[in-house]
């Protein structure tokens, strides 16, 4: 393998291990071929805002185009369970194997370590609280939070109630597990020899090195090429965790260290890991997508500076709420702020803006995956009025069928011939 590789070759490496390298966004997206962009993924992470779509739809969008999102909420609780929810890169759906994998955050959590200061009490002094908590899911059946105890007099997205604080300790704590989300979006648990496959709960409990060492290889194969940093931040793996696992790895060749042109830190290459070079097309990325989530690899990979600004006071942010970055032929290109206006029904572009390097056709490009992205999330129209870039290229679209827009519009025919 090679000792030292330049920053537009670690870019390739990054974007074919993300399923970025010659993608199919024409063919019917089947049940086992999201299973697939799962696995290579390894996570998909879930976040409450909705102010788009729920943050776990997105990437398997940008990857395979437009799909029917019942088909992911029908495959995440399918029997025999295939996927479950727990803290992997922050909360996530994960494939049912990763489960014995993070049993040792589960046991730290149970001594009240790596939890949220709130929770820890439950582990220790509330702890029988915690365990009134579990005898009525025991004695009742699967319960929500919004079940348990009274509401809290304050208002808040994470305002919580002493049963709340007790669930989610008992959920991190691995005494609980989650079986599916509500209408709400608010998780619904039961007890784990009811919600998991008995082969998961009676497969063995590999020592705490030995299952980080596993995460960390499955980061690597997911990363393709990565810092120590990066590759436990995938798990969220603590950072004096990961030396000897990653010393093992190199030993038994599933990683070797690379020097990366331009890039200060250690990396280090997966053994299955390849440049691809068909990285032509466009993608709008969640925020949350594996591809961008670090912050600072995204910096080294692709030289774009990305925050989230939702928790900014809106007179400080610079480019949005809820800001996508736009990925054309293997290069971050452009940011989009995105709202579904769905009583309007509209997708509505809040501000963009484009890099120095831009390409000229990137307003163009940017416009067709955003009428793919409103088709897909059932909303009629694309609002670009605040943006007079994509404004101008909108109405540039209309006079001309052959354009950006003209083309999507007769994709969605195409697709969808019947509109539904």
């Amino acid at each position: 393998m090679k000792s030292e590789i330049s920053p537009a070759e670690a870019r390739r490496i990054a974007l074919t291990a993300q399923g970025f390298n010659a993608r199919d966004r024409e063919t019917a997206v089947t049940p086992m071929r999201l299973r697939r962009a799962i696995a290579r993924l390894g996570l998909l992470q879930i976040d409450s805002v909705n102010v788009l779509v729920r943050a776990h739809y997105l990437p398997l969008f940008s990857r395979l185009g437009r799909y029917d999102r019942t088909l992911l909420d029908q495959i995440t609780v399918q029997r025999p369970r295939r996927f479950f929810e727990y803290w992997g890169h922050e909360a996530s759906l994960l494939s049912i194997d990763h489960q014995p994998l993070l049993r040792w955050r589960m046991a730290r959590a149970r001594r009240g370590e790596g939890v949220w200061r709130r929770l820890q009490p439950f582990a220790a002094e509330r702890r029988a609280e915690a365990d009134a908590v579990l005898e009525r899911i025991a004695t009742e059946g699967p319960l929500a939070a919004s079940q348990l105890g009274e509401p809290t007099a304050r208002k808040g997205m994470w305002v919580w109630s002493d049963a709340k604080h007790a669930l989610e300790w008992l959920f991190w704590a691995g005494l609980v597990a989650a079986t599916h989300r509500g209408g709400t979006f608010e998780r619904v648990y039961d007890l784990p020899e009811r919600a998991l496959p008995r082969s998961i709960l009676e497969a063995p409990t590999p020592s705490g090195v030995d299952a980080r060492r596993e995460l960390l290889a499955r980061a690597a194969q997911s990363l393709g090429v990565a810092t120590a940093a990066d590759l436990r931040d995938y798990y969220r793996i603590p950072a004096a965790d990961v030396a000897e696992p990653i010393e093992q790895l190199i030993e038994e060749g599933t990683i070797t260290p690379v020097r990366v042109r331009g890039w200060r830190q250690q990396a280090y290459l997966h053994r299955e890991a390849r440049a691809g070079r068909g990285l032509a097309g466009a993608a709008l990325l969640s925020p949350f997508d594996p591809l961008v989530w670090r912050r600072e690899r995204t910096e080294r990979l692709f030289g774009f500076r990305y925050r989230l600004e939702i928790y900014t006071p809106a007179d400080k942010r610079q480019h949005g709420y809820y800001v996508l970055p736009f990925l054309l032929d293997g290069t971050l290109v452009a940011r989009v702020d995105l709202k579904a206006d769905r009583q309007a029904g509209a997708l509505v572009v809040q501000n963009a803006s484009f890099e120095a390097h831009a390409p000229r056709h990137t307003a163009e490009v940017l416009l067709e995956e955003l009428h793919l992205m409103a088709a897909w999330l059932g909303l009629s129209r694309l609002d670009t009025a605040s943006s007079e870039r994509l404004g101008a290229a909108s109405l540039d679209s209309n006079a001309d069928p052959e354009s950006a827009a003209g083309k999507a519009a007769a994709y969605e025919d195409i697709l969808d011939p019947d509109g539904q």
